[in-house]
């Protein structure tokens, strides 16, 4: 972590020389000492000092310099470090300015020129402004800052993306004092949001996916061309297959098109997971997974899209969005599922400024002393109004059916009953959303009656549904209607293996239509949509690859 700053500018070289010197002499040991040639220069130092996130404890300025004086210099300054000490270097005949600057600039002090012997005339007052800096401080950030709207789309994925990828970050509204500094550093308005500076400086805006991933330490590129297995997914299934792959000696790398953890990842806890008698929010498991299969050393690669998998002979070939191809003896496919878009006029135009899909766990604070909606019945629907009812007023559950006990854990409906301000709606649906720059008010209908009602809100939560997300395998392997894929028994018809199935036996039970493309998790037809059951099948697929490579 590097050393406050004491910034100091004179356009004379001799004297700013002079001045670096005499200042490092002193407090080179414990501040880093910058010198600048001009007030510009200054302010651009002072900028970069900003976004690195450090601290700048004084400021020296000289008062007679062209373009902009010191007076000026300092006043811009403070709108980047306000709480830096100000201190004026002046001829005796600029005294006088000096002593306007005081009102103009919250000027701390004025020294006269020279100040030579500095134990007498400049050590005691810097020692002075360090003092009081000191009592208060600007403070070292070392995480990430996004700076954004509270109602932008934009804002909230990056914020989301952050999150969900386990990456501390610190959030900055645009139209607060620290958020605009930052802007104003960047040379930003507000309407170029979001900003993400990173620890080391470097301004992103508007990033893609992508692109924020590479800046903030996520891997994005394999290290080699070649597997013994690919994992296509990062949820319970595939971080499960990871870890059992490489931690049994295949070379494994897991793709992961968004965040490693999947829907299980966004739930607030589970409770109902073997080991964890006091539950384990999805963050918390997810990490763990990661770090085990790292461990182990499998390879976890975030932000790539895969477009295409293709047999090639005894390899199989999986094509990213960008063109690059990689290749492996085998492949899991772990992509799970997504929650299924609701279909009512205004939700989409809404979609990241009230109306969310999954628990977007980064907005519960947001919500304290509020109404909020959650649609669904599902045990997702229910650890996410358990997990909200800390923070807002009153939890609302909208459901189509007349209670929760076809569709939620025992577990979680008495956790439900056991809150106050937790109210479920039997029969109810959503049916219009409407607002300007954000979500405002919702129309609720009972489709028994017809009866619509509006009810005020400013957050929706969606939780409905399940597509599997194999759009993408195109005719590669075969599926259901739904677009789960069909593994071992269920490819056979009347006995007769799948069309193209050329080994002398029958697809091993998780194995797909294609040999050696095994699928596990929610993205498997007719799987088991727990926790559990997809890390057993993660682990399961990795027996029967052993099984599969020990035969070819």
């Amino acid at each position: 972590m590097a050393n406050p700053a004491i910034l100091t500018v004179d356009d004379d070289p001799a004297v700013s020389r002079s001045v670096a010197r005499d200042v490092r002499r002193r407090y080179g040991d414990r501040y880093r000492v910058v010198r600048a040639d001009s007030g510009e220069a200054a302010l651009d130092a002072l900028r970069e000092i900003k976004l690195r996130g450090e601290q700048v404890a004084v400021l020296l300025a000289d008062y007679r310099m062209p373009q902009m004086n010191g007076i000026q210099f300092l006043e811009a300054a403070m709108d980047i470090f306000p709480r830096a000490r100000r201190v004026l270097l002046t001829a005796y005949a600029d005294t006088d300015a000096a002593i306007d600057a005081i009102n103009i600039v919250d000027l701390d002090h004025y020294l006269l020129k020279p100040w030579n012997p500095p134990e007498e005339k400049l050590y005691p007052v810097v020692d002075a402004m360090l003092d009081a800096w000191l009592a208060a401080p600007d403070e070292t950030i070392t995480e990430t800052r996004v700076v954004g709207h509270r109602w932008s789309a934009p804002s909230f994925a990056v914020r989301d993306f952050l999150a969900r990828n386990l990456v501390p970050y610190r959030w900055m509204l645009a139209d607060e004092a620290e958020g605009g500094r930052l802007l104003s550093a960047a040379g930003l308005t507000v309407d170029d949001v979001p900003l993400v500076v990173t620890p080391d400086g470097t301004s992103l805006v508007k990033p893609s996916e992508t692109d924020l991933a590479a800046h903030v330490g996520l891997t994005t590129t394999p290290a080699g061309d070649f597997y013994d297995l690919v994992v296509v997914g990062g949820g319970p299934a595939g971080l499960g297959a990871a870890v059992y792959g490489a931690s049994e000696g295949l070379r494994t790398v897991l793709l992961e098109q968004r965040a490693t953890g999947g829907q299980a990842g966004q739930s607030s806890r589970i409770e109902n997971y073997l080991g964890f008698p006091e539950g384990v929010s999805g963050a918390q498991l997810t990490d763990r997974a990661r770090r085990q299969a790292l461990r182990f050393g499998a390879e976890i690669l975030t932000t790539r899209e895969v477009v295409a998998l293709e047999s090639g002979g005894s390899t199989r070939l999986l094509r990213f969005g960008d063109g690059t191809v990689i290749a492996a003896h085998t492949v899991v496919l772990a992509t799970g599922v997504s929650y299924r878009m609701l279909e009512a006029p205004g939700l989409a135009e809404l979609t990241g400024r009230g109306v969310f899909y999954g628990s977007a766990a980064t907005e519960a604070p947001s919500c304290a002393g509020q109404e909020i909606y959650i649609v669904g019945g599902a045990n997702s629907a229910g650890q996410a109004a358990v997990h909200f009812s800390r923070y807002a007023r009153r939890v609302h559950i909208l459901i189509r059916a007349g209670d929760l006990r076809r569709s939620m854990s025992q577990y979680l409906i008495d956790q439900i009953e056991s809150h106050d301000n937790i109210e479920v709606h039997p029969h109810s649906q959503v049916v219009s959303a409407e607002g300007d720059d954000h979500l405002e008010r919702l129309s609720l209908c009972d489709p028994r009656s017809g009866r619509v009602r509006a009810v005020d809100t400013s957050w929706l939560f969606i939780f409905i549904g399940a597509e599997p997300r194999t759009e993408w395998l195109d005719k590669a392997v075969v599926r259901d209607q739904r677009g789960f894929v069909l593994t071992g028994p269920d490819l056979l018809a009347d006995g007769q293996r799948p069309p193209g199935w050329s080994l002398p036996r029958d697809p091993y039970h998780l194995e797909s239509s294609m040999p050696g493309v095994f699928a596990a998790g929610d993205v498997r037809a007719d799987s088991v949509k727990r926790v559990a059951s997809a890390v057993g099948e993660g682990a399961m697929a990795v027996s029967l690859i052993h099984r599969y490579l020990e035969a070819q």
